[in-house]
């Protein structure tokens, strides 16, 4: 297996926090795997979170009382964690196919077992997921705009860019749906969208271009992107139900 290629900084935290989950799992842990960008080298160091995949013998409430101590200690704040236990995974790959497919597509083992070696994914699942979460976040952002105040700025950009990057991560599933394997950079993302739906998400790359300097932004520009962004995800939801 290839080294993992990150900072040094972050190389010492995920081994700190390999050895103190390990000391207070005992005999409970199977395995701690890094997975995502900071497992594929594209993690960047000012925006990019560590997901790691912790692997337990008893993930109950009991079994997570021992580790909640480090896993809430702020110098592994970065980290974000998510604990299954085997049967868990093996029961659920049909419906979290997007989150294991994420899982599976570049991971490296911080130490166990290779809990996700023999995981296989049925993709005809993915589609399901990917038109139900489109369909959810469109609802969701009906509501959220009518009760948004016009005149309140933060508001507005916080509920325009918070749900583009929600939508990126479901978009690169759409890239999987056609058998590809989906890029992590975001203009990448775009350009793959438009070229296997067919569609112009000109929009989406306006707002991606904000997101970079959002103060540069009136509050009525931030209204109109986001009238257009819904518009657009309405556009690939009606592509996706046609897969």
């Amino acid at each position: 297996m290839t080294e993992i290629i990150l900072p040094d900084k972050i190389k010492i935290m995920l081994e700190n926090f390999t050895r103190d989950i390990k000391a207070a799992c005992s005999n409970n842990l199977i395995s701690l795997i890094l997975y995502g960008s900071a497992a594929s080298g594209e993690f960047i160091d000012a925006n990019s979170n560590l997901n790691v995949l912790i692997v337990l013998k008893d993930d109950s409430l009991a079994g997570l009382k021992a580790i909640k101590p480090v896993v809430t200690r702020f110098g592994y704040r970065r980290i974000q964690p998510v604990i299954f236990n085997k049967e868990y995974i093996l029961s659920s790959l049909d419906v979290f196919p997007i989150e294991f497919l994420d899982m599976k597509e570049n991971y490296r083992i911080l130490w166990g077992e290779d809990t996700l070696k023999d995981v296989v994914i049925d993709t005809k699942n993915l589609r399901f997921q990917c038109e139900q979460e489109l369909k959810l976040k469109l609802i969701n952002l009906k509501q959220a705009f009518l009760r948004l105040n016009p005149a309140d700025r933060t508001m507005a950009s916080n509920l325009l860019f918070r749900n583009f990057t929600s939508c990126l991560h479901i978009l690169r599933n759409l890239v999987r749906l056609k058998g590809k394997k989906p890029a992590y950079i975001k203009e990448e993302i775009l350009r793959e969208i438009t070229v296997e739906l067919q569609l112009s998400i000109t929009t989406f790359l306006k707002v991606l271009e904000a997101k970079k300097e959002p103060s540069a932004l009136k509050t009525e520009e931030i209204l109109g992107l986001l009238i257009d962004f819904t518009s657009e995800l309405e556009k690939i939801t009606k592509a996706v139900d046609r897969i």
